[in-house]
């Protein structure tokens, strides 16, 4: 991050969480830079130009200098996501579904009660709770007709019964009409002709109210989940494009001509103005794990945890043998979703999150609710009354309260004693310091046990893998929730607050679409040559929709590879897993050879997957789903490589010392900057390393070493 040499940005990612908005640049040579600013979230464009404006004083440079030399920006954030959890989306929808169902909305699926809830909550069925349905019963119309699970027809579109319930949605003036009916993403006939009829009626009345397809948005099974992807599309998702145009022209209004992409929840990247972006809800932490990957295929790290501590969550995802899993089987907001996304669990544990004193037990709880942006009471001008874990840390003495955020936010350290005192520690009748460390063991311990679950669910340990930490809070707590783990290593990149947004600038441009197709494969391969037919008509059909895609955002087709890929399962499992279609066997056919090629390539898969489970041939195979991404190169950011120096880091990148509370006890920490420790520079414990966009704590008996990819690696003497 060199600032003494000109430097022509080429690619800018941007990740605006619920508390900070990250930015990661990189120029013509490969190098980068991180940039922190707040988020706004009432026009979030102003903090991704503040944050951008910070990211480029490290090359100093200036927005009016460098901007019209990107050639890519790549953004992911949070604010469709909040949207829908705090119910602030555009409402007035209307639903037309088959007769007998209309009420599937608003029951929605037991799961739903409790699938988002802490594990507490989940524990005790007094929280279980159905979430409030988004679009109301009288909003809600049915049409008789049916499809069979197969796809034949088995009543037809009743269209007398359409054309009442489209006149009845219009006089309420909805803003869109979502169809959805049973398995028409087998057989999308009914949906096709009842919006043949909406075309008809809206040239007579004059309107011009959008009518969206499930069959269209995305045709795979699961009625509820279909239903309400469909619905949040238009409730939270359709909204936010303003978001997105008001940040594109904001760095336009700066100089830049650059595509402005979206990430999605499944590894690619697509226009603003894309038809669909309900899969780019989540893309914010789902940045993450993708820098992860990149950071797995360039260290030759095989086995990777990737863990992001925000303000908000602590969210985690895992890498095993180079690759981590797609789920399908996800909850937004307690709505069950049939979208693609990279496997990740989430807790509402983070830097931001409020601490208080359960009156019925009288014990600390933290979170899951949290402070966002406004960081804590130790931030005098957030008015907020409540204190936070960023205040437990700035009491304890981890943090600079003049560079936080390289000064932008003043943090008062008395202001968080008192608050602590008299709503933590006075209650509890316990000292402030140790009330504070004991919310963060509190903090630390919970993500601990996140991380030790998901890994011993997949039939691993702690031993099989490496952790990456990173997010704001990342570096900070790292030494605190990896030390009861065995971890092969620990690594702090640093650029750890810009982390996510760095996984962003790895994504290629991608047009993912899907088709449910549950085809049997016979245990004695009797049938392949059929099964290898259909699979060839659909991956065709996937293939036009990706170059329509590509067409429609004006992006050289030219440049697309199509890569096919499937879903399977040994027939009768509950899980299928996604397998890659090597591309050479893609020449516009699947054959019957290639299809066992596919099978082999499963039975890898979920030997690697499910590394103590019995492969089950002997079922047979079902082709669950097909899977067809046309994917299109982008600029890619390379990772530092400075020849390393000696152990001991220079004397100018020491600032002094603060004294740190740590495990009963006060201790002089010695204090360092961040962007002064040079390659082969090992920082031991006691120690604070600090950087406007975050702080690593390196307590007693902990050492911390810089490789010459500016990684830390993390220890435990």
């Amino acid at each position: 991050m060199s600032a003494d040499q000109p430097h022509n940005p080429e690619l800018l990612s941007l990740d605006t969480g619920g508390t900070m908005t990250d930015t990661f640049v990189v120029d013509d040579e490969g190098e980068y830079t991180v940039g922190k600013a707040q988020t706004t979230p009432d026009d979030e464009s102003e903090g991704v130009i503040n944050s951008y404006a910070d990211a480029l004083e490290y090359w100093n440079t200036t927005l009016a200098e460098s901007t019209d030399t990107l050639r890519g920006t790549v953004y992911s954030g949070t604010a469709m996501i909040n949207r829908l959890l705090e119910r602030e989306g555009d409402r007035n929808i209307g639903i037309i579904t088959n007769r007998g169902i209309e009420d599937t909305h608003r029951f929605g699926r037991g799961i739903q009660s409790w699938t988002d809830l802490s594990y507490a909550g989940r524990l005790h069925a007094r929280e279980h709770e159905h979430p409030e349905p988004i679009v109301p019963r009288e909003n809600v119309e049915g049409v008789r007709c049916r499809v069979h699970m197969s796809g034949q027809e088995l009543a037809p579109l009743y269209e007398d019964e359409a054309r009442e319930a489209i006149h009845n949605l219009l006089d309420r003036d909805v803003r869109v009409i979502c169809v959805s009916f049973l398995f028409s993403y087998k057989n999308p006939t009914h949906e096709q002709q009842l919006k043949e009829i909406a075309e008809e009626i809206k040239d007579e009345r004059g309107d011009d109210t959008p009518i969206w397809l499930s069959s269209e948005q995305n045709p795979v099974r699961g009625e509820t989940p279909r239903l309400n992807t469909l619905v949040m599309e238009a409730y939270a998702v359709n909204p936010s494009r303003e978001q997105l145009f008001s940040i594109e022209e904001a760095l336009e209004e700066h100089g830049s001509e650059a595509p402005f992409r979206v990430l999605t929840s499944s590894g690619g990247t697509v226009a603003p103005d894309h038809d669909w972006l309900a899969d780019t809800m989540i893309s914010g932490p789902i940045g993450g794990i993708f820098g992860g990957e990149f950071l797995s295929e360039q260290l030759g790290v095989d086995n990777l945890v990737c863990s992001d501590v925000g303000g908000t969550s602590f969210d985690v995802g895992l890498i095993t043998k180079g690759h981590y899993p797609t789920r399908w089987d996800q909850s937004l907001a307690q709505f069950m979703v049939n979208i693609p996304m990279t496997a990740m669990d989430t807790i509402g544990s983070g830097t931001g999150s409020y601490v208080r004193v359960d009156q019925a037990s009288n014990r600390p709880e933290v979170g899951p609710d949290s402070a966002g942006y406004l960081v804590g009471v130790a931030n005098e001008e957030s008015g907020l009354e409540t204190p936070t874990v960023t205040d437990c840390t700035a009491v304890l003495g981890y943090l600079n309260p003049d560079y936080f955020l390289g000064g932008d936010i003043d943090l008062n350290v008395d202001r968080a004693h008192e608050y602590i005192e008299d709503q933590v520690a006075n209650p509890l009748d316990a000292g402030v310091y140790e009330t504070a460390r004991g919310v963060l063991d509190i903090v630390e311990r919970d993500m601990t046990n996140e991380l030790r679950a998901m890994i011993l669910g997949l039939g691993y340990s702690p031993e099989n893998y490496s952790l990456v930490s990173y997010g704001g809070g990342g570096p900070l707590h790292t030494a605190g929730y990896t030390a009861p783990l065995d971890f092969k290593d620990v690594l702090v990149p640093e650029w750890a607050a810009a982390f996510s947004a760095f996984g962003c600038a790895t994504a290629d441009y991608a047009y993912r679409y899907d088709q449910s197709l549950d085809i049997v494969i016979q245990p004695d391969l009797g049938n392949v040559e059929d099964v290898a037919g259909a699979l060839t008509q659909t991956f065709q059909k996937l293939e036009s929709q990706a170059r329509s895609g590509f067409e429609n955002d004006e992006i050289d087709v030219d440049q697309m590879e199509f890569q096919p890929a499937v879903r399977m399962q040994y027939t009768g499992m509950l899980d299928d897993l996604e397998v890659t279609v090597p591309t050479e066997m893609w020449d516009g056919e699947i054959t019957a050879d290639d299809l066992k090629g596919i099978i082999e390539a499963y039975n890898d898969e979920f030997t690697q997957v499910f590394e103590r489970a019995a492969q089950s041939p002997e079922l047979g195979y079902t082709v669950t789903m097909a899977i067809g991404t046309g994917v299109a190169p982008s600029p890619n950011p390379t990772l530092p490589n400075e020849d390393p120096v000696g152990p001991t880091p220079p004397e100018s990148a020491h600032k002094g010392e603060r004294a740190i509370f740590w495990e009963d006890d006060w201790h002089d920490a010695d204090l360092w900057e961040m962007g002064k420790l040079n390659p082969g520079n090992a920082v031991t414990g006691p120690a604070v390393v600090e950087a406007p966009a975050t702080t690593m704590l390196v307590p007693p008996g902990f050492e911390a070493s810089l490789d010459r990819n500016r990684i830390y690696h993390l220890t435990n003497e």
